[in-house]
């Protein structure tokens, strides 16, 4: 049988860093995406679920091409098991109301629901635990893999000084000298100060217009969207609650399940047709970015 001589060659100088494309890890089967943990209070690098390698480092340094526009919440009704990954029993993803592919929400919205007091949770805080998902880079290989960046409420509100920001005031930081996040190398550490793992922002420098453009290029893929929109539960690859009936639906099946739901409800309420007003002179609703929302945020704790 002969060899494929090909990828024995001399690759061509284009090609040396262009690595893989996300079509060619899909057709492959690599499509398993990672994430930066920083369970306690040490840098984990973990890939469906397992710790692949970890930095024991105060600090690391990153590049953050992507984030969620809102806060996203999630509830876990049983105590937390260290080492232990499973999908929360209810989450959110705009803040607002429980995912379409929640089986068994705990209200209608957010805001009137019961695991959103202070005090449900342990001590005076809330049994529901605000997050926000970034999408980042290691700055050292930006050409690498993007990776999930999830960030608890400390690391999220309230103040510091310049050298150690909570994220919206870091966001809100970089706007007001009128740049934007993914333009720099961002040094993310760890706050040892803080009894529960705290991470504190800092601008470090400018990227190259390269590392720009690829930096541009990574937010927008499909690692970046789904690092943003999943639970660290969907990333680690765990398994959605059991149903009713006693099965255990993955992910992918509770939101297919989710999705015929809403449609067989809309289907049913669907009110008389009426004569629809023209749009010719209606004003354009603008699509928000990223870029574009971080100065409305305001402090929560």
């Amino acid at each position: 049988m002969s060899e494929v001589t090909l990828f024995q060659q001399e690759v061509p100088a284009y090609l040396k860093r262009a690595g893989m494309d996300d079509l060619t890890k899909s057709l492959a089967g690599n499509t398993g995406l990672k994430r930066i943990s920083i369970r306690g209070g040490v840098f984990r690098m973990m890939v469906n679920g397992e710790e692949i390698a970890k930095n024991e480092g105060r600090a690391m340094e990153v590049v953050i091409v992507n984030g969620g526009r809102n806060i996203a919440r999630q509830f876990y009704a049983g105590k937390y098991v260290a080492g232990e990954s499973s999908a929360p029993d209810c989450w959110s993803n705009d803040g607002n109301a429980p995912d379409a592919s929640v089986e068994e929400p705990q209200a209608k919205t957010c805001e009137g629901c019961s695991q959103n007091i202070k005090g449900s949770g342990q001590g005076d805080s809330r049994a529901c635990r605000f997050q926000q998902r970034l999408a980042v880079l290691l700055a050292d290989d930006i050409d690498g893999d993007v990776f999930q960046l999830v960030l608890p409420s400390k690391s999220i509100f309230g103040r510091g000084d310049l050298d150690k920001m909570p994220f919206q005031q870091y966001a809100k930081y970089v706007g007001a000298q009128g740049k934007s996040i993914n333009t720099l190398v961002t040094e993310i550490r760890l706050d040892s100060d803080s009894d529960t793992p705290k991470l504190t922002f800092k601008p470090l420098k400018y990227l190259t217009e390269g590392q720009w453009e690829t930096a541009k290029e990574k937010g927008d893929s499909p690692a970046a969207r789904s690092a943003v929109m999943q639970t660290p539960a969907t990333t680690d690859g765990a398994k959605a609650k059991p149903t009713a009936m006693g099965k255990m639906l993955d992910i992918d099946e509770a939101q297919a399940m989710a999705t015929v739901k809403a449609a067989k409800v809309e289907a049913e309420e669907v009110p008389e047709p009426t004569k629809r007003a023209s749009k010719k002179n209606a004003e354009p609703t603008p699509k928000k970015d990223f870029k574009d929302v971080i100065s409305s945020w305001t402090d929560d704790e």
